[in-house]
């Protein structure tokens, strides 16, 4: 179905091209076999503060860890969520073999506990109407001033610290996150999972992978009510007729959630995803290895040059986070137009319309299977065009949406964007057939695939780029599209591997009219930026947007500054 470039291309012309070409990537430009790693102290990824435990276990004013309950549990780090009021401790388990994340949280008295019971037994009767009109700063000034008002007004003699540490609950239970707050703040959680009641959550760690946690909910009220809020969040209702919750947050999370025992056996279940502020860039794509710095100077000249991807992979294998860090490589003052079913693409250009599907209104449907008031991604796609951008990023195509993106991809449209396929061939597949239903001949308008995985490598679970493939052209007497492999990950060494020859880099040249030795020396510039911010450990978006923004206005100068500084 899909034939390689180098089967195709035989001809004495040809070959002559890829002799040609090949000259551009050598040694000297830091091609190679074996892997390209930057491997960082874990403090300098982590970018913890370390906490220093005090008398009796005390880590603040506020807050005392708690004392573990046998000899086979061992400490491996404590690191601050919102210090000096709560903390993450993470426990290995000898016996379970497996590590256990604990919400550290301030410590409360008897009396302060009964104090705190009142408080909010008061505020549940007198919160205003206009409470959830309000923006989330001044609910948490609303709150201190009532905290601070019911107090004075009853002459309780509260100390300061108490004082603080009861607000503190207040603004988490009514405010933030409640009894998971602490896991919704922490940067380096990506998924939240509760499976039922009575049963640890779960989540997904940066360092420690997927581990159990020590919270939960013991009650079926508690958690069918916190999911009832959740819902409230994400501007939707959830009950025991309609008992599926999929929806965002203000703050960009989605929530999936299921309520009561009308949908799981378990009772109510929730999985979050987290967004994350910070969105993944070029340099974290090689601190972590998930690609080399030529891979990476390879898509700034893609997206510079206005070429079209779709990165393609798994659940959970990082194909929003390459495609959020190849985004950063496109020019300032270009028009950007994304859209999304949930926010987590986040650009420093000015020049971007940040669009987001929404669900129906109402549960019922119309005759095409519409609620009222829905907009879908077709919608979406549709709308964009008409906005004349300059870039598309669809962020993942699954339905009918996925053909007109490749008509604006045929009409000139720069587009980027995600979906599930383990290979090239099967996004064929996915393509072609029901429901997106593209014609093989409109692919050829993509430049270029990144097939993503997620493995493992010596026990440890990891992100790849698997691969970088090219869509050359479509043979119409076979049917067939013909693609090139430009880079490969060797699972063996861990490493990448370059194949040889780019077609594309052929067609920047014609396009720009360069010389061999030109194109040799545009990319060879670009893998020494690429290598600066990486020895900088320059992992602020901001800063890398900053420093290739210098590149386009001043290339000469930029690189001069950078060489000085090295």
């Amino acid at each position: 179905m899909v034939k390689t470039a180098v089967e195709k291309t035989k001809e004495k012309k040809e070959r002559s091209t890829l002799s040609r070409i090949s000259n551009v990537f050598t040694a000297p430009m830091g091609f190679s076999k074996s892997p390209r790693r930057v491997k960082l102290p874990k403090e300098e990824v982590d970018n913890k503060e370390k906490v220093e435990v005090g008398e009796e276990g005390w880590i603040s004013p506020y807050t005392r860890l708690p004392t573990l309950e046998g000899e086979h549990l061992k400490v491996e780090e404590v690191y601050p969520i919102l210090p000096p009021f709560s903390y993450a401790r993470i426990i290995y388990d000898e016996e379970r073999k497996e590590n256990i994340y604990e919400s550290v949280e301030p410590t409360l008295t008897e009396k302060e506990e009964n104090w705190l019971t009142l408080l909010k037994d008061t505020l549940d009767r007198t919160l205003s109407y206009d409470w959830e009109s309000m923006e989330k700063k001044d609910k948490e000034e609303f709150l201190e001033e009532s905290v601070e008002s019911f107090i004075n007004s009853r002459n309780m003699k509260i100390e300061k610290k108490s004082m603080k540490r009861l607000i503190y609950y207040i603004r988490r239970d009514y405010v933030r996150y409640g009894p998971i707050d602490v896991l919704m703040s922490d940067d380096r959680v990506e998924d939240i999972s509760c499976d039922g009641v009575d049963i640890p959550l779960f989540i997904y760690h940066s360092k420690y992978e997927s581990i159990r946690t020590a919270v939960k909910f013991e009650k079926e009220k508690v958690l069918n009510s916190f999911i009832i809020q959740l819902g409230q969040r994400c501007g939707k209702q959830v009950s025991v007729s309609n008992p599926i919750l999929d929806g965002t947050t203000r703050e960009g999370h989605r929530v999936q959630a299921t309520y009561a025992k009308e949908v799981s056996s378990r009772g109510s279940s929730i999985t979050i995803r987290r967004f994350k502020k910070e969105p993944f860039n070029p340099v974290k794509l090689i601190q972590f290895n998930t690609s080399s710095a030529e891979m990476v100077a390879y898509m700034w000249l893609m997206v510079e040059h206005g070429m079209s991807m779709v990165v393609a992979g798994g659940t959970a294998c990082g194909k929003t986070a390459t495609l959020n860090a190849a985004t950063l490589f496109i020019p300032p003052g270009q028009k950007i137009v994304s859209l999304e079913d949930t926010r987590e693409i986040n650009l420093p250009h000015e020049n971007w319309i940040p669009s987001t599907t929404r669900t129906g209104r109402t549960a019922k449907k119309s005759a095409e299977g519409r609620s009222p008031g829905e907009v879908n991604m077709y919608d979406l796609v549709k709308n964009a065009l008409r906005q004349r951008p300059d870039y598309i990023i669809v962020g993942e195509v699954r339905g009918k949406e996925a053909n007109t993106m490749f008509q604006a991809m045929a009409t000139g449209h720069t587009t980027y964007s995600t979906m599930h396929a383990d290979s090239v061939e099967s996004m064929v597949h996915r393509l072609e057939n029901p429901p997106i239903n593209c014609p093989r001949v409109l692919l050829t308008a993509l430049n270029f695939v990144i097939i993503q995985t997620f493995a493992r490598v010596k026990d440890e679970e990891v992100r790849r780029i698997q691969e970088i493939t090219e869509l050359v052209g479509f043979e119409p007497e076979s049917d067939e599209l013909i693609t090139n492999q430009v880079f490969e990950w060797d699972r063996r060494s861990d490493g990448f591997i370059y194949k040889g020859h780019s077609f594309n880099f052929d067609t920047i040249m014609e396009m720009k009219n360069l010389t061999q030795e030109e194109m040799n020396q545009e990319f060879s510039d670009r893998v020494e930026v690429i290598d600066y911010l990486v020895g900088k450990n320059e992992t602020d978006y901001r800063s890398i947007s900053k420093v290739v923004t210098s590149y386009y206005k001043e290339p000469e100068e930029t690189l001069a500054r950078i060489r000085g500084e090295i």
